[in-house]
């Protein structure tokens, strides 16, 4: 006790040394029971005096403790909750599902490999470890994960940029490369639990970047799918188009193998979904046949490339594009280049990069997540991206993410666990090793057919786009601005372009942030079955209300009806002098001199200055209050004085520095525009223990210090606690009463006396208890009934209220209060 003592004084004269004031949030240099709030009688109350929060209660909360690191373990392979109870049933599910992804991944892994400027078997390397790995950390069951016609454009374009500056490297190193330093980055940010940062790429700017994309991979392909040669396909989009109608005279065989190729796979996705729609029980069936059309169109291609080429294997004598060899097995397994030269090749597109590998996993697991009524975890999921592409390249493999075609058939082939990618990966493995020879016969027409259709599935539809722009036009021109950059520039730009917009769009609305003047309004709750019934107007039709005054309520409108509620129904101003402001999205340095410059200009507007003769001279104004013309007295309004502010901080989480100068800034200037009389400031709804700490620092939360001695009135909200004292335990003591009056009934009936006395004395004493609490309610002025009851905040802080309603109560009473009026109606439903 002493040396916590010594360690006080010492503190106290070293503030004193350094110019600190202690006593800043308690300028009127009153202890904490004696600033008002012994005014609330604590006989029937249990004092409450709310804690700030300590810098070391906060270091506490986000320090890991030794449980937390153990849970954080324990959540990083997710597969061991529910491992224990893998039944045959869902073995059942995941064979049906992992088998059908597998035939559809195999032919689409090797098409997309082709995208990223490799030879096919790098696509199958990807394909294996990408579900083999995925479903250790996985928290989706739907979700698969492998090579994806974005990300392997993406990964075209950055081997094609450093095997021009850097011939030397191979393209399949630089692709494994990319992956691992993607996979650290994405692995690190999931390890912090940091998947939020996803959050920040909107809904508009992944449709653009997925419908830019489909748009470009799609033109992309046609010079395949068509045979023709002799200009680049990665060049921007609207150029690979004017260069196929340029050279469409080029076309090849090969268009009769991929347009028909393309043309079958519509067709068989057509009469599929047809034929479930007029027989829905054979829907299952028609799904899968559906599902492996891929599989079916490359094996039946295969077969025709076969029949026609099988004399014909050399380059030249081929009769159209095919794959050609494929070797078996893992033949490019090694430990991943990385260094200097490697990094520095291709530094400028890791960025985009991830932000591909993030935002297409991301947005498809959510998706799913929700259409199969589970949750994801962001953070967990970047673990398992990272860790794939981590470990991926030590067999072959390049950047892979989730993919939206097979995930959609997974979950619809009855998925019912992540261990469903083991089995995806047992029939990779199988065609890794044991179809390499068919696979030489392929055509390279089918395969881009495959890639046209698989990305057609990305293009957002207009009816999406539509449903956009009934809830956000600004999105749309978004969304536009994204798909015309992508097409008229690159994929990298668009998503740049459409990610920096949103966030422009994002700061500008927390910038311009509007607050809201509130009125008050006295409702009821009503049955209103005349309303919507022919005329919308309004009519003046009789509603079944409840006739005490008990059914209705007071709720505070904006004054200008932002809204959109009934412009008829005129909220009142709180009371003269008084205004209440909202906050609408938070309160923060950004956003702080927007919300208080609209409202002190609003104040001014509608009130006067309480002195008027504030500048005798002329020369003591400022510039900016010029006053009347010379010869012409000054008009005195009929307007109020400013009295008191009442801020509803129900929008707002976090303040700062900034934020809370500011409020001391206006503070200070309305202070002097109400002088001499004092505003009070009233905060309500304040839901964040920081932000009070905040304000009353500043020296908010009590009443402005004043000359005035009258004491202050403070009210305060309370609410009922349990216990004896309880409405509960008297209407439970009640119902026993009752119990045992019927009881004496039956016990009388029955002839047994000394249960009929004892339960006599029971009821005496019962129906006493009962009597003195009917006494108390009858007898009971404040609260209507007598209870045990507690603040709902602390009485140290008796400007910080619960709701708006409070906080008015308590600025008129103690309006009234100063004028040396009787508060009229203040703390009954009549006051407001």
């Amino acid at each position: 006790m002493a040396s916590d003592g010594t360690a006080t004084k010492v503190g106290h004269g070293l503030a004193k040394v350094l110019g600190i004031k202690l006593h800043y949030r308690n300028p009127q240099g009153l202890d904490d029971v004696s600033r008002g709030e012994s005014v609330y009688s604590v006989s029937s109350a249990d004092t409450y005096v709310e804690q700030e929060p300590s810098t070391w209660e906060w270091i506490c909360s986000v320090t890991p403790t030794g449980r937390g690191l153990l849970h954080w373990a324990y959540h990083l392979f997710p597969f061991v909750h529910w491992i224990g109870r893998y039944n045959l049933q869902w073995l059942y599910g995941d064979l049906v599902a992992g088998i059908t992804v597998g035939c559809v991944v195999v032919p689409q892994s090797m098409a997309y490999a082709k995208l990223a400027e490799l030879a096919p078997e790098f696509g199958l390397y990807s394909s294996f470890m990408g579900v083999l790995i995925y479903w250790f950390f996985a928290t989706s069951k739907d979700i698969t994960i492998g090579p994806v016609a974005v990300m392997s454009t993406v990964t075209g374009n950055v081997v094609d940029r450093v095997k021009e500056s850097n011939p030397e490297f191979e393209s399949h190193v630089v692709a494994s490369s990319l992956a691992v330093i993607c996979g650290c980055v994405i692995t690190a940010i999931g390890l912090a639990r940091a998947g939020w940062i996803v959050d920040f790429i909107s809904l508009a700017a992944i449709s653009a970047f997925m419908t830019g994309s489909a748009i470009n991979i799609a033109m992309g392909q046609v010079p395949a799918l068509m045979g023709i040669t002799g200009f680049s396909n990665r060049e921007a989009t609207y150029k690979v188009f004017i260069n196929i109608l340029k050279n469409l005279g080029g076309t090849k065989r090969d268009a009769a193998m991929g347009l028909t190729a393309l043309t079958f796979l519509y067709l068989i996705r057509f009469a599929c979904n047809y034929g479930a729609r007029r027989m829905p029980n054979r829907s299952k069936m028609f799904f899968f046949l559906s599902t492996l059309r891929t599989a079916f169109i490359i094996l039946l291609y295969t077969l025709i490339s076969f029949l026609v080429n099988r004399n014909h294997r050399s380059r030249s004598a081929r009769r159209f594009a095919i794959l050609g060899d494929i070797p078996r097995g893992f033949q490019h397994a090694a430990v991943p280049t990385v260094n200097i030269p490697f990094i520095r090749a291709y530094a400028g597109d890791i960025p985009v990069s991830i932000i591909v590998l993030l935002i297409e996993h991301i947005a498809i697991a959510k998706s799913f997540g929700r259409v199969n009524n589970y949750t994801i975890d962001a953070s967990q999921e970047l673990v398992a991206i990272g860790v794939t592409n981590l470990l991926g390249p030590f067999l072959g493999a390049y950047p892979a993410t989730g993919s939206f075609s097979r995930t959609a058939i997974k979950s619809k082939a009855g998925v019912r666990t992540p261990f469903a990618g083991v089995i995806t990966a047992v029939v990779v493995l199988l065609a890794i090793y044991a179809l390499p020879a068919v696979f030489f016969y392929i055509p390279n027409a089918a395969l881009s057919a495959v890639i046209i259709h698989a990305v057609g599935d990305l293009i957002t539809p207009p009816n999406t786009v539509y449903q956009f722009w009934r809830i956000n036009p600004l999105e749309v021109v978004i969304f536009f601005l994204g798909v015309i950059v992508t097409i008229f520039s690159n994929i990298e730009n668009g998503i740049y372009t459409t990610v920096s917009v949103s966030l422009v769009v994002l700061l500008v609305r927390v910038v311009k942030a509007q607050g809201r003047f509130m009125g008050k309004v006295k409702v009821r709750s009503a049955v209103g079955d005349q309303f919507g019934q022919g005329d919308t107007r309004y009519r003046d039709v009789p509603l079944e209300t409840k006739k005490d005054e008990d059914a209705s309520r007071t709720i505070f409108l904006p004054l200008e009806h932002n809204d959109g509620s009934n412009p008829q129904v005129e909220p009142q101003s709180p009371y003269p002098g008084i205004f209440i402001y909202r906050f609408s999205e938070g309160y923060n340095y950004p956003n702080a001199n927007h919300y208080l410059d609209y409202m002190v200009q609003t104040i001014f507007k509608q009130t006067r200055r309480t002195n008027p003769h504030s500048y005798p001279k002329m020369g003591d104004r400022p510039w900016n209050e010029p006053g009347p013309k010379p010869g012409r007295e000054e008009e005195y309004s009929d307007r109020p004085t400013l009295k008191a502010i009442i801020l509803d901080f129900s929008s707002v989480n976090n303040v700062d520095i900034t934020s809370v100068q500011n409020l001391i800034d206006v503070r200070n200037q309305l202070d002097k525009y109400a002088a001499p009389d004092r505003v009070d400031w009233h905060l309500a709804c304040i839901n964040n223990r920081w932000t009070k700490r905040a304000l009353t620092s500043a020296g908010f939360g009590f009443p402005t210090p004043s000359g005035d001695s009258s004491r202050w009135k403070p009210i305060f909200s309370v609410a009922e606690i349990g216990g004896k004292s309880s409405a509960a335990a008297a209407a439970e003591d009640r119902e026993n009463e009752g119990e045992i009056h019927k009881q004496l009934s039956r016990d009388e009936e029955g002839g047994f006396g000394q249960k009929k006395a004892e339960a006599a004395g029971k009821a005496d004493e019962v129906s006493s208890d009962t009597s003195d609490f009917k006494q108390t309610i009858a007898g009971s002025k404040a609260y209507g009934f007598q209870t045990k009851v507690a603040a709902v905040h602390g009485l140290n802080r008796p400007l910080f209220h619960v709701d708006l309603t409070s906080a008015l109560q308590s600025a008129v009473s103690n309006i009234e209060r100063r004028a040396g009026d009787e508060p009229r109606g203040v703390g009954t439903k009549e006051g407001l």
